[in-house]
């Protein structure tokens, strides 16, 4: 049994190499796919790990994921605190699902983007897929709970097989930040209320100017079918169409004609249209077409659009929204409005050539602008595909691309040398010389019980010099200085450590005290 294993260990070896020797010379995906499936094979034979015990191996975190330092941190919580504060706002409720959902449920529901779920082996019977987005596990939820209206927001990580580019917020493992109002309503009052989620959202984190773009999953239909595109062929002509903020008009048109199967003239036809962008004058152009007028499927997109413009003027949103034919997202589920919230490039920054669309989906984009940061729509069969009985609970909803936004803000600070504060210590306990411990332990319970954030050293006698340093560099405002002769009389040094200044302050007064320094 010996031998075999090390046989097969020789054979993992040889074919680990041959792997990583094709994909040093770029041999074509097909062939690599070939050899990489014949090493797990191998792997698979030993029945466990394939790894031999004494054989050395590279720390290093998964492709297309990440660490996350402290500074890193406190900045991603900082932005995702804001986020729910503007969702709470709009009487959200915070849900949660299984990262990881029964590969059915998943299945058939993103289009071209199918192959992108990260599937499990087999556990014990079940079938099981890591989830894609927050959008079809909430669907799922509200069919198995019957539940027929809520207005829920889920922050949570999601999974893509997708080619990952970190440094522009692109991974595997990523948030998405959602908010959904789910209920039977009339017509774009709730469309128009994730609209002004996401302008909130963009001014609360300043992260830069913006356009929303608003289009319609209806119109798109109408003005397919008014070009001529076969009804069976709408769904890879939108997934065309939804390329043009990464690809020229005429690398859209050729995916249209050579892969797509389109006629030319058809293709040149949807070419006119979906190059408009505007407000509600574009939408009463639109109305007066004679090819659209005839299409019911366009004409009731275009009244929606109207009045979705309209309460968004309501809602004081003219300057950031415009009409764009040429929005189509690319999920398969969308069946009303669609929209994306997009930063524009500043003029004194070269603008990143990727974005973040709407539940995670990732691409690159025009040099005109920074990157798609939110993204959402309509969609109002999905929780029908679960329900036994096919009942619909029509839904709308938003999805900030956090992990674009953590990227612009991690640049912004990088650039700016501010240093973050990562800790929320409000007060360190220091001692002025050896043997004051057991009183550095009595301060800190007393200061624990009285709600205050403290800290203090580990050692049984630090330098106070150390001390002292350690509080300027993690900007700890107020630091307590024990001293023998301070404590025979009931009192302690309370130093502010910006100022360098120092009182005495009596122990039983000391929470109130350190209550009013903060609060000045």
């Amino acid at each position: 049994m010996s031998d075999t294993r090390e046989q097969i260990l020789e054979q993992i070896k040889v074919q680990g190499d041959l792997v990583r020797q094709l994909k040093a010379t770029k041999e074509s995906k097909e062939k690599i796919d070939e050899e990489v499936s014949r090493l797990l094979a191998l792997k698979a034979k030993l029945g466990g790990d394939a790894t031999p015990a004494n054989q050395k191996f590279t720390l290093k975190t998964p492709k297309g994921t990440r660490d996350y330092a402290p500074q890193q941190m406190t900045l991603r919580q900082g932005v995702l605190d804001k986020i729910v504060q503007v969702f709470k706002r709009h009487g959200g409720e915070a849900i949660d699902t299984p990262v990881f959902e029964l590969k059915e449920v998943l299945t058939g529901k993103y289009g071209e983007d199918s192959k992108l779920i990260y599937d499990l082996k087999d556990q014990g019977g079940e079938i099981l897929s890591m989830r894609y987005d927050l959008t079809v596990p909430l669907a799922r939820y509200l069919a198995m709970n019957k539940i027929s209206s809520i207005k829920r927001y889920h922050i949570a990580k999601v999974y893509r097989r997708d080619n990952p580019a970190m440094t522009r917020g692109r991974y595997r493992e990523f948030y998405q930040c959602d908010f959904d109002i789910a209920g039977t309503y009339d017509p774009m009052l709730a469309d128009a209320e994730c609209v002004k989620i996401v302008a909130e959202v963009l001014d609360t984190l300043d992260i830069g100017d913006y356009v929303i773009k608003l289009n319609h999953r209806q119109l798109l239909d109408g003005m397919f079918e008014a070009c001529g595109v076969p009804a069976n062929n709408f769904r890879a002509i939108c997934s065309a169409v939804d390329k043009l903020d990464k690809s020229p008009w005429a690398d859209v048109r050729k995916e249209m004609v050579d892969e797509k199967g389109l006629d030319g003239a058809t293709a040149d036809k949807i070419g006119e249209y979906v190059r408009l962008s505007g407000g509600a004058e574009l939408v009463e152009q639109l109305l007066a077409d004679e090819k659209l007028k005839a299409v019911p499927n366009a004409v009731k997109g275009l009244e929606g659009m109207q009045l979705l413009l309209k309460y968004c003027s309501l809602f004081g949103l003219e300057e950031r929204i415009s009409f764009d034919l040429s929005l189509a997202r690319g999920l398969d589920y969308y069946t009303g409005v669609i929209y994306e919230g997009v930063l524009k490039a500043e003029p004194s920054a070269p603008a990143s050539p990727a974005k973040e669309l709407h539940n995670g989906d990732q691409a690159l984009e025009q040099s005109s602008t920074v990157g798609s940061v939110a993204g959402g729509g309509r969609y109002d069969n999905l929780v029908g595909m679960f329900d036994p009985r096919g009942k619909a609970v029509p839904c709308v909803g938003v999805s900030i691309g956090v992990e674009r936004i953590f990227s612009v803000l991690e640049a912004k600070f990088a650039a700016s040398k501010v240093k973050l504060r990562t800790n929320d210590v409000e007060v360190y306990v220091a001692s002025a010389h050896k043997g004051l411990h057991e009183q550095r332990l009595r301060v800190l319970n007393q200061l624990w019980n009285a709600g205050i954030k403290a800290e203090h050293s580990y050692k049984l006698n630090p330098k106070l010099l150390v001390q002292l340093q350690h509080c300027e560099e993690h900007q700890i405002p107020l630091a307590i200085i024990l001293g023998d002769a301070e404590l025979a009389q009931g009192i302690v040094k309370l130093r502010e450590v910006t100022t360098r200044q120092e009182s005495n302050v009596n122990l039983a007064d000391l929470p109130n005290e350190i209550r009013r320094r903060l609060q000045k």
